[in-house]
């Protein structure tokens, strides 16, 4: 079984920052791609950033690019999200993911193995 923890998440006013962190644990493949979704109330979950094993290639929605970074440790079993600029739109709660399987740009696209349960990012006027 594999378990992924989230922390980090909390309330930020806008324009504040951000670190949430992802911890993988358990029988976890032994390479995969990991990522982050989001789910605003009464919304969908919606992509918002993915990594490769190695972490030479990511992958980002629109929504965020250019304000949130995405980057894993060395040992590999931990994936960050670095949010900066932060804006009331971006309240959401954040899920960590795996796929094993697609690239960081088709992250999701064919089912995920593994979620988290979610950490919840407020982002106050």
């Amino acid at each position: 079984q594999v378990q992924l923890i989230e922390s980090g998440g909390g309330l930020v006013e806008a324009g504040g920052s951000l670190r949430l962190s992802c911890t993988a644990s358990g029988r976890t493949p032994s390479t995969y791609n990991m990522g982050w979704f989001r789910q605003a109330p009464g919304k969908e979950r919606d992509f918002v950033a993915a990594i490769n094993w190695s972490g030479s290639s990511t992958h980002y929605a629109d929504s965020v690019a250019g304000r949130f970074t995405i980057f894993r440790n060395s040992t590999k079993n931990v994936v960050n999200l670095q949010m900066n600029s932060l804006k009331q739109e971006d309240t959401a709660v954040y899920y960590c993911a795996i796929d094993p399987i697609a690239t960081p740009k088709a992250f999701g696209l064919y089912g995920v193995n593994y979620w988290g349960n979610g950490t919840l990012v407020t982002v106050s006027s």
